[in-house]
């Protein structure tokens, strides 16, 4: 005689419809690449380059680029999608970027990871000034 399962109970069968949209919602905040913006594909003009102040930062949420300048006066810039999933970054506190997806922390002034999950740095762009105003583009 085969074994019979019982039913099951209206606790199971509730916390199953409960729980699975929240399981879907995990998956789709974790997409990733599919729901990425685009990397930097060629030279973007971001601004004056007065903008950016010494020893600071400035975030261009629309192109995806952070610049920064140092002490000394010198311009770097780094591309802002997240090296964990791909997510546009769109928070600057400081010289401290913060991905909105996973809670990844990026130094702006070097692109070094400062937080996990991701742990790879941001890709360098390379910067000039033409006229007064920052062209960021992808390094040769």
């Amino acid at each position: 005689m085969p074994t019979r399962r019982p039913a099951a109970s209206r606790r199971t069968v509730l916390r199953g419809a409960v729980l699975t949209p929240v399981a879907g919602l995990g998956l789709a905040a974790c997409g990733g690449a599919d729901d990425a913006a685009a990397p930097l594909n060629g030279p973007v003009e971001l601004g004056p380059e007065s903008e950016v102040a010494k020893d600071g930062a400035k975030l261009y949420r629309d192109h995806n680029v952070v610049v920064s300048r140092s002490e000394e006066g010198t311009l770097k810039a780094y591309d802002t999608l997240c090296t964990h999933a791909g997510c546009p970054i769109n928070k600057l506190e400081g010289t401290k970027l913060i991905c909105p997806c996973h809670g990844s922390e990026f130094d702006a002034t070097t692109g070094k990871v400062l937080r996990e999950p991701a742990v790879a740095p941001l890709k360098a762009l390379a910067i000039e000034v033409k006229n007064g105003t920052m062209v960021a583009k992808p390094q040769a």
